[in-house]
């Protein structure tokens, strides 16, 4: 490529110039990206989009299938056969439907600099900042659990296959080596190039998936704790079980990422890559689940790798799950990472009172607008490049701030549950439905302004109930 820094600039003129009625000059728009540009020294923020429906599905995937595999039993076993198998396909659905609406909000957006904060200035422009906060901490927050994972699981790993030696047993030099093993992941510049940790991850998903089913299918296995099985059951404990299945399909953090990669990101292949992921994961949930119920029933444990009688095969599949965790690190980081530069930009901007926003008219994409004609003028944000030494130091204090948690803290399965319940709530849910409702509000009431309003209110309904049921659970001592 004669000029790599070419591509942004042409991008975001392009992107500017749509329509007749834009307020400024293309070429002031133009020379101010392009200053962006050469004081920018990553060459794959200038590179043509790489990203597949194939790779970013992996990622959105790996995103959402992490340590809530292994509580998806007993998530089940409090709800019942028919009533657990429902609530995750709802919940499959209701997750996809929130990713769609936010796909559908990167639109209105410029170029290919889509994000959280950029819809967010868009719809409810005061409270941008603490949106992306809010985000950060949650996402933040699930990096820490993974290394506390990966910091629980290998010394039992390491004793199994018969090592003693001290420092193997550690959970501290697990974690330590851990956040040393992940820096040159956790440092990668765009989420397309973790596809091949992502796909390695998977496997884990796989070997978990033949030993589940290698446990109730063999007649010859061990005789295992064998409980009630029931088909339906509900009480007041399906409230703190509700935040398992949110937080299981998770994965919205990244879906602008997505979008911003994606090599064709027309709507046909966005929605291809939310189907992919969504769809796929829902059904491992689904097998895990149902299998793992029917070989424990009401038994059956939060984690359910610690039913199984330890041998090999189980010994390998808590390392697979390790690895998993491990390369999930990195996808929690990059959003993270994100919306913090999002903040302490805004922030800046604030202090030197630089302009945020340009002018700029939208097109229509590849599918028939639901957007009035005159609803189509509107503002953007201006495009943002996180310099080489921001990048570094967002990453540091990122990894050292969770690696000192980790250390200090030895459970956060409480913890999650709150995640799950106001973090996860608020990113699956009440976010798509709010940023697409304001985007379409002078719009016709059509289905998906209807959905935007439902996923809403259900968001609130998860966010009000489940807390509720856990603040009560905590109270009660019940933990």
């Amino acid at each position: 490529m004669d000029n790599p820094d070419s591509d942004a600039p042409q991008a975001h003129s392009t992107a500017v110039q749509h329509g007749q009625g834009s307020t400024f000059e293309p070429a002031r728009t133009r020379s101010r990206a392009q200053s962006f540009v050469s004081e920018h020294l990553f060459v794959e923020d200038t590179v043509e989009p790489t990203g597949t429906i194939a790779s970013s599905a992996v990622n959105l995937a790996n995103t959402i299938l992490g340590s809530g595999m292994l509580s998806m039993p007993n998530a089940m076993a409090a709800l019942g056969l028919v009533f657990g198998s429902a609530v995750i396909v709802f919940s499959g659905f209701m997750s996809g439907l929130g990713l769609y609406l936010l796909s559908r909000c990167a639109r209105r957006t410029q170029g290919r600099d889509s994000s959280f904060f950029a819809v967010s200035k868009l719809t409810y422009p005061n409270a941008a900042v603490f949106f992306d906060a809010a985000i950060a901490i949650k996402c933040f927050g699930v990096s820490i659990s993974y290394l506390i994972i990966f910091g629980d699981l290998m010394p039992e790993i390491v004793e199994a296959l018969g090592f003693e030696s001290f420092w193997l047993l550690s959970r501290n030099f697990w974690i330590t080596f851990a956040i040393l093993a992940l820096m040159p992941l956790a440092f990668q510049r765009r989420l397309d190039a973790l596809k091949y940790t992502s796909f390695t991850a998977l496997l884990a998903v796989v070997y978990l998936f033949v030993v589940v089913a290698l446990y109730y299918f063999t007649p010859t296995r061990e005789p295992l704790p064998k409980g009630d099985v029931v088909w339906f059951k509900f009480s007041s404990s399906f409230f703190t079980h509700l935040p398992v299945f949110v937080f299981a399909f998770t994965c919205h953090q990244n879906i602008f990422s997505v979008y911003n990669e994606l090599r064709d990101n027309s709507s046909k292949q966005v929605n291809g890559t939310i189907a992919v992921s969504v769809g796929s994961a829902c059904g491992v949930y689904q097998w895990i689940a149902i299998l793992g119920y029917l070989t424990f029933g009401s038994k059956v444990a939060p984690n359910l790798l610690t039913m199984y009688n330890s041998n090999l095969v189980i010994t390998l599949c808590r390392l697979s799950i390790a690895i998993l965790v491990l390369f999930s690190y990195p996808l929690q980081c990059h959003p993270a990472r994100n919306c913090l530069d999002k903040v302490t930009t805004a922030i800046y901007n604030a202090w030197k009172k630089e302009p945020e926003f340009e002018a700029i008219n939208d097109a229509p994409d590849d599918e028939e607008s639901d957007i009035m004609a005159d609803d189509t003028a509107t503002s953007a944000p201006v495009v943002h490049f996180m310099s080489p030494i921001k990048h570094v130091s967002i990453t540091m204090a990122l990894m050292i701030l969770s690696y000192v948690v980790a250390i200090s803290v030895t459970s956060l399965d409480l913890v999650l549950s709150f995640v799950g319940s106001t973090g996860s709530t608020t990113i699956s849910f009440i976010l798509p439905g709010v940023f697409y409702y304001k985007m379409h509000q002078h719009s016709r009431w059509r289905l998906m302004k209807v959905l935007s309003v439902f996923i809403t209110i259900y968001g609130v309904f998860v966010l009000v109930f489940c807390l509720g049921a856990n603040i009560a659970r905590v109270i009660s001592g019940d933990i």
